[in-house]
């Protein structure tokens, strides 16, 4: 066995299982649910949980159904979205930090900032972004050059930092430049602090009692909308002064929205937590992504070579990611990557009203119901060798087989992920880019995925980078 856990032999190795929490058959008891929620929700998770579809009964959180039947999901997420509502205890893990942005806000304040929104993200405008997508993954390939080749490196960091220099260029034409390692350490702090699951708020004890993980978070929510007061400044400093000229970003479709039915603007709160809620989501999420996708490919060196010899045909990286011609196995791979360790594992709605689910199950008014694309995406009625690292299943003739609710990365229904687009072509280009000019070998203990909001290795992932050219071929152009 190498130190990783993974066998020697590279053929063995591609069909280890990779490292996840292993389900047992015993059921737990109250207090350790409570313990294992506060550690790591993956490992409450038991056998029977990635057999069966439908589990529904009482638990510590009441009334409980957990949904992994693709059409129970749909009517959940889709057909009924109308009756459910994101549950209590995800607002109050999320809202303190975020605010009532994209993610938090219900009724009419989620429905206005997405239609604020949406804008920037249309098919036409991503294509418009991903040639900007360029310059700051190869400014990390520069970067990762100048390193001793062999050095181990945190590729976690690394692609945390180049996730947020794209969203930089790209959302915040750079009003937010040079400021990574600061977001990254108040987002970690966030996540690993107010991220956990209190006690306190699953048993539903009152607000006003003290949690540990809040007040731990304070530095971080402070630095937050110290960042936002400061960022809101300076673009309305700088409107006052400078005619609008090229496509405006998302300050200023947040600062120029306008609710068409009564002409007001979003408040400085709704502006913020926005602000807030893309800085967060939309580089964090596809970070983690890219991690485990550099983690699985040096455990499957035949993918990998594989990989390495589809991007090397292709010449325009950014037309290639947007049109995916030429790169079918770099985006199953990431899809794969994200299908294992999905960057946000786990959904819950309240339910409004009783509701029939197609005679599937019934839903009775206030009960949590549990959608886990980390579980649903490793279950077995859905998947061949759902622990397995195997990329082509989503290559064009098998993909078509999979079930459009059994494959959840970016969520379903009214509030899907408003970024997908965006951060598919975004991690298709980083990929592509960084396996260009570099190999990558995981140099560390195993990684553990744990859940923090977001789905993240326990202990970073650290990896050796080494050039697979004598000099890396990378392309600087936009680096100026």
């Amino acid at each position: 066995m190498s130190p990783t856990g993974f066998a020697s032999d590279p053929r063995a190795r591609q069909r280890q299982r990779p490292p996840a929490p292993l389900p047992g058959e015993r059921e737990l008891g109250r207090l350790e649910i409570l313990l294992r929620l506060r550690r790591n929700p993956l490992t409450i998770w038991r056998r029977r949980h990635f057999r069966e579809p439908i589990i529904a009964g009482d638990g510590i959180f009441g009334y409980g159904v957990v949904l992994s039947d693709p059409t129970a999901i749909r009517h959940v997420l889709v057909d009924n979205a109308a009756n459910y509502r994101k549950d209590d205890l995800q607002r109050s893990i999320l809202a303190p930090g975020l605010g009532e942005g994209l993610l938090t806000a219900e009724g009419e304040a989620w429905k206005r900032a997405r239609r604020t929104l949406a804008p920037l993200f249309t098919p036409r405008a991503v294509a418009a972004l991903a040639t900007r997508m360029l310059g700051p993954a190869a400014a990390a390939a520069e970067r990762l050059s100048r390193r001793r080749p062999g050095r181990i490196v945190d590729i976690a960091q690394e692609m945390t930092r180049v996730t947020f220099d794209i969203l930089a260029e790209t959302m915040f034409s750079n009003a937010i430049a040079g400021g990574a390692p600061a977001f990254a350490k108040a987002l970690t702090a966030y996540f690993g602090t107010q991220g956990r699951i209190d006690p306190l708020d699953i048993l539903g004890a009152p607000a006003w009692l003290p949690r540990l993980g809040r007040w731990m978070a304070r530095p971080s929510i402070a630095f937050f909308e110290a960042q936002v007061e400061a960022i809101i400044a300076a673009r309305r400093a700088l409107r006052a002064h400078v005619s609008a000229a090229g496509q405006p970003d998302l300050l200023d479709a947040l600062l120029e929205a306008r609710d068409p039915a009564t002409g007001s603007g979003l408040s400085e709160a709704e502006i913020g937590a926005n602000i807030i809620t893309f800085i967060g989501a939309g580089h964090e999420t596809t970070a983690n992504a890219l991690t485990w996708a550099l983690y699985l490919l040096s455990q499957a060196p035949a993918t990998r070579q594989a990989v390495e010899a589809e991007i090397d045909a292709v010449n325009d990286l950014a037309t290639a990611a947007l049109s995916g011609s030429g790169q079918a196995l770099t985006r199953a791979v990431i899809e794969e990557a994200m299908r294992l360790y999905p960057p946000v594992p786990s959904l819950s709605r309240t339910a409004l009203a009783d509701d029939d689910v197609g005679g599937r199950c019934f839903i009775p008014r206030g009960a949590l119901v549990v959608i886990s694309p980390y579980l649903l995406h490793r279950h077995e009625t859905l998947w061949r060798e759902p622990d397995r690292f195997r990329p082509e299943r989503f290559l064009p003739g098998a993909r078509e087989s999979i079930e459009r609710y059994a494959y959840l990365p970016f969520g379903a229904g009214p509030r899907i992920c408003i970024g997908q687009q965006f951060a598919m072509v975004e991690a298709m280009i980083v990929l592509a880019t960084l396996l260009r000019a570099f190999r990558f070998e995981h140099a560390g203990e195993t990684p553990m995925p744990v859940q923090q909001i977001t789905l993240r290795p326990d202990q970073g992932m650290p990896m050796h980078v080494r050039p697979r050219h004598a000099a890396p071929r990378f392309d600087t152009s936009d680096l100026s």
